[in-house]
């Protein structure tokens, strides 16, 4: 049950303001746009968003869905569990990615090249995991590549009340983007998106998830050690790196209680249930 996961994601899905120098965004005069919020992001996850949309059915996943292939996933039936993860920037200033060309460019650490998207994913956006009452943890492999300015965040949150929609260019390979999330504002990674799932029937290298009750974790921006030759970009009170360069560390963990049925019936079981099964996959995010 151990595998490595990235991401979203997303998709989904890299820095503040201050944490590594790339292009701004150009103006219609071709000068550089500063950071609207140049002060600290601070990323959290929206329980109540998991908590009411997710749902457990069975899904046919052929061998051409990238989720597949970069998960290593047996094409074929399967049992998912998918679900949406919405991460609000709560505080003072953006979360700036700009064009992911000029991470690449850089060398950086923040994205890595995807061959069956034919882009690039974040490292180390978010981990998505699924746990028992034994602390048994299943992981997801989603891979995000996209971060922009999707939802305003409403007032009960806190944090600064949402201004305009700044970051709505993902880019491409060669393709100026525009990443980020500003001040007031979520990026949402909803459960249809490819990779949105965890496998529950063992097609993905990992045991089978038996019938019960579990805890599904999402952790933004997660710590985590850096191997040999791996970059530490931003360090916390307790050694751990970080991608992204945050006001507070502490609060990057959104959690709720599921129950995973032995049998799911047509429409499947959750707060989604019934939603329509989509021919193609979409975009991972």
């Amino acid at each position: 049950m151990k595998r490595l996961i990235l991401c979203l994601a997303g998709a989904t899905s890299i820095a503040t303001a201050t944490l590594i120098a790339v292009s701004a965004h150009p103006d219609a005069s071709g000068g550089a746009m500063a950071v609207p919020n140049p002060g600290l992001a601070d990323l959290i996850v929206r329980s109540d968003v998991l908590r009411n949309h997710w749902l457990v059915r069975s899904e046919d996943l052929p061998a051409s869905f990238c989720s597949v292939q970069e998960g290593e996933v047996s094409p074929g039936v399967h049992m998912l569990l998918r679900f949406t993860v919405t991460t609000p920037n709560v505080g003072t200033g953006d979360v700036f990615v700009g064009d992911p060309n000029d991470h690449i460019t850089q060398d950086d650490g923040l994205f890595e090249y995807a061959t069956c998207h034919a882009h690039y994913h974040f490292r180390h956006y978010a981990t998505y995991e699924l746990i028992d009452v034994d602390d048994n943890v299943w992981r997801a492999a989603k891979r995000g590549f996209c971060m922009l300015d999707t939802d305003p965040n409403p007032q009960w949150l806190g944090g600064p009340v949402s201004g305009p929609r700044e970051y709505n260019n993902c880019g491409a390979i060669g393709i100026p983007g525009y990443q980020g999330i500003s001040a007031g504002w979520s990026d949402t990674y909803n459960f249809h998106l490819g990779g949105q799932y965890f496998v529950l029937d063992g097609g993905d290298g990992q045991d089978p998830v038996p019938p019960g009750r579990y805890v599904i974790r999402i952790t933004v921006n997660p710590p985590f050690t850096a191997g040999f030759g791996e970059q530490c970009p931003h360090i916390d009170t307790l050694g751990f790196c970080h991608q992204l360069e945050e006001s507070d560390y502490t609060n990057n963990i959104g959690e709720v209680t599921i129950d995973i049925p032995d049998r799911v019936g047509r429409t499947g079981v959750g707060p989604e249930k019934g939603a329509p099964h989509l021919k193609a996959e979409p975009i991972d995010r």
